[in-house]
């Protein structure tokens, strides 16, 4: 198996709304976007997958040191092998990977947030700076782009927070800032044991209202002249919010249900935006 279709087996097995957005893109630029999720989907498995803290941040320090060699010899991993004509060609930052990786440690010594910054460090890690590495493969003629990617990429990550509300807390994480949960009166223990209260539907309003809020601020920042390059993540934008459209539509029963979107609707979307766009 080559280093790409590695990469290719990994978005796909995903499911992942992303995948869905990939397909319409030219061939060189297809290859470079699914090495980088597949980067992030590695990254992200070690610290959900692995039971032992130690284990989990040597593992990281090891991909740390894999992401150095991408740019200076010959990575082992595959997905770093993939990745290696794909950094020059585009560009890619070392500094941009490594802060992936920075994001995904955060899990390991903060299952809490005290408050919104905190939590906007969280997202600006794991998503926005993703955002920005893929700003960069679609193409970009006006740094506004950049901005219209950071915020794009805390919209998709509040939305993942969202309809992820009770699957974290079966792992002990709590993403939602503890001082919002104070300020609406929720409690730590009434989530971690899927306890639906009037107060928690309030705060969870209260999150979707700021997601929603960061679409409309990162579409309304992307140039015109950029809005072709930039189709892909347009499609990304439109699967994401369909999919918060239908947790607000199901209640948001967050704490005991989780919201997907069936890939057959997905490809649908992504077929539409990629049109319209």
């Amino acid at each position: 198996m080559t280093p790409d279709q590695y990469c290719e087996d990994k978005a796909r097995q995903s499911g992942s709304s992303f995948y869905y957005s990939f397909l319409f893109l030219p061939k060189d630029k297809r290859r470079a976007i699914t090495a980088l999720y597949a980067f992030c989907r590695e990254v992200d498995d070690v610290v959900d997958e692995c039971s032992d803290e130690q284990v989990a941040h040597t593992t990281l320090n090891w991909w740390r040191a894999q992401v150095a060699q991408v740019y200076d010899g010959k990575p082992q991993h595959p997905v770093c092998q993939a990745l290696v004509p794909i950094v020059k060609q585009f560009d890619l930052s070392q500094e941009h990977l490594l802060e992936i990786i920075d994001g995904m440690e955060m899990d390991l010594h903060q299952p809490r947030h005290a408050d919104f910054k905190s939590l906007q460090l969280y997202c600006y890690r794991v998503a926005s700076v993703v955002g920005l590495l893929a700003a960069g493969i679609f193409g970009y003629t006006d740094r506004k782009t950049l901005k219209y990617a950071h915020d794009l990429g805390i919209a998709f990550q509040l939305t993942n927070i969202i309809r992820d509300v009770g699957e974290d807390a079966r792992r002990n994480r709590i993403y939602l800032p503890m001082d919002e949960l104070q300020q609406f009166g929720v409690t730590a223990a009434e989530i971690l044991n899927s306890k639906e209260t009037e107060n928690f539907r309030k705060l969870m309003a209260f999150q979707v209202e700021r997601a929603q809020r960061y679409y409309k601020q990162a579409l309304d920042q992307l140039p015109a002249a950029d809005r072709k390059a930039q189709r892909t993540s347009l499609i990304m934008a439109v699967i994401y919010q369909a999919t918060l459209n239908e947790v607000v539509a199901s209640g948001c029963h967050v704490l005991k249900e989780r919201v997907s979107l069936t890939p057959t609707f997905k490809l649908w979307l992504a077929f539409k935006a990629w049109l319209k766009n």
